[in-house]
Order: C-alpha cells, then sequence, then structure tokens
C-alpha cells in the first residue's frame, strides 16, 4: 500500500515537532496566515519540507487567527475568494524564494467542513485556486460535494480521509466540539489509515500536527502505508 500522508503544519511554534513529523509525511499543508502561521514560520516549515522531499502545500482558512478558523464566518463569496487568492499568494512568495512550489492547496477547518457541503463555497476556493494555478491540486472530504464542483471546474483533485478524526455515519466528521472527535491512539489511527488505503477511495490521507501524540501517530499510520522505510 502507498498513499500520500499529509500533515497540517506551519500552524505551532514548536519548529522540533514539525521537524519531527517531516520524517513521517509525503505532503505538508502549511498554514498562511488566516488561521495561523507568519512569514517566518512558512519559511521555516517550508524549508523543512524541502530538505525531506515532502510535498508543499498551501493550507488556506477563514481568516480569523482569534479561533484558528475552526468557526465558520459569515463572508460572502466573492471575500472567501479573495482571502484564498491572498493567502496562497503569501506563501508563494516564501516558497518562490526557496526555489519550491506549491502543488496541492487545502482549505483549513471550518472552511473546508463547509465547502464540504455548500457548493458556493467549494466554487469560490475552485475559483481563487483556478485563477491562480489550474494545474495544483486541491484536497478535499471524500465523498463530498466540494470534490464534485471542483471536477466539473476541470481542477485537480485529491479526495481525503483522515487517519486522526472519527466520523459520522454519513461521511461527514465528527465536531471538534464532542471529546472523542479526535483519535489519538496511534494503533487505532494506522489502522483506520490502512482500512482507507485497502478501501483505494482517498489518494490522501491526514494527520493533524496539534493532535496529541501527533509525531507517533504519522509513524504509526506512515509504516501502515509504505511497506519500505524512508530514506533519511
Amino acid at each position: 500500500m502507498t498513499v500520500d500522508l499529509n500533515c497540517d503544519m506551519g500552524e505551532l511554534e514548536d519548529a522540533a515537532h514539525e521537524a519531527a513529523l517531516m520524517a513521517y509525511v509525503t505532503s505538508a499543508n502549511i498554514a498562511c496566515g488566516g488561521h495561523a502561521g507568519d512569514e517566518a514560520t512558512m519559511e521555516r516549515t517550508a524549508r523543512l519540507a524541502q530538505m525531506r522531499g515532502v510535498r508543499i502545500g498551501a493550507h488556506p482558512s477563514y481568516p480569523d487567527r482569534a479561533n484558528f478558523g475552526r468557526l465558520e464566518m459569515t463572508l460572502t463569496t466573492a471575500e472567501i475568494e479573495m482571502t484564498v487568492q491572498q493567502q496562497i499568494a503569501r506563501l508563494e512568495a516564501v516558497v518562490a524564494r526557496l526555489g519550491a512550489r506549491i502543488t496541492h492547496v487545502k482549505p483549513h477547518g471550518a472552511l473546508y467542513n463547509v465547502a464540504a457541503r455548500d457548493e458556493r463555497i467549494a466554487r469560490a476556493i475552485g475559483r481563487a485556486v483556478a485563477a491562480w494555478n489550474p494545474a495544483v491540486t486541491l484536497f478535499g472530504l471524500l465523498g463530498s460535494i466540494a470534490l464534485e464542483v471542483w471536477r466539473g471546474m476541470r481542477l485537480n483533485v485529491a479526495a481525503e480521509a483522515f487517519a486522526d478524526r472519527r466520523y459520522e455515519l454519513d461521511g461527514s466528521l465528527r465536531s471538534r466540539q464532542f471529546a472523542d472527535a479526535l483519535i489519538t491512539d496511534p494503533e487505532e489511527a494506522a489502522a483506520q489509515a490502512g482500512r482507507f488505503a485497502r478501501e483505494a477511495k482517498a489518494q490522501t490521507i491526514c494527520v493533524h500536527g496539534d493532535t496529541p501524540g501527533a509525531v507517533e501517530i504519522a509513524k504509526a499510520c506512515y509504516q501502515a502505508l509504505h511497506p519500505s522505510p524512508r530514506a533519511t
């Protein structure tokens, strides 16, 4: 089994933690100022990704640092399109200086979840990405409306599943308001990642960088998904 393992990064001040995570992921979604991150954290995380040969992605969100982008905001579709474009541009300016490139875009938090069920929001994100670089890949929730919308816009997509989150029966992610929303046991997370990989419906699987025990979770998931040890 081989499948992309991605991680939301550039959200914490702990550089050692993020360096440890980079050893086990193949794509890094870097916060670009909306919910977290600034020029320094973007550069630090992008450099770490370069060193490890990890693909660099933009991780735009609602512009709401106070709530870490995890609450839905009342914005027009034009405002969403603009903020996504602006956030990607911030990261691109940093990445370009390093001689690297952005390969994918993954919305964060509430913006991701709203786009998964609201065609208007998904289309606004799609327009922002298409106007910037229609060749990159958009990550969206497996089975969601967002993927259908983006495919209809002729954008590249990757269906995403989560190793460290629990699901509702309808395929949506269990709200973080519930105590059991996160999977923090590495073996359980790895088993879930392996199940998604065997089903061959998801092209990428996520481990959140801020989940308790994230490094051990990422390590267990990487080992479950990749039969050969990673070169160091």
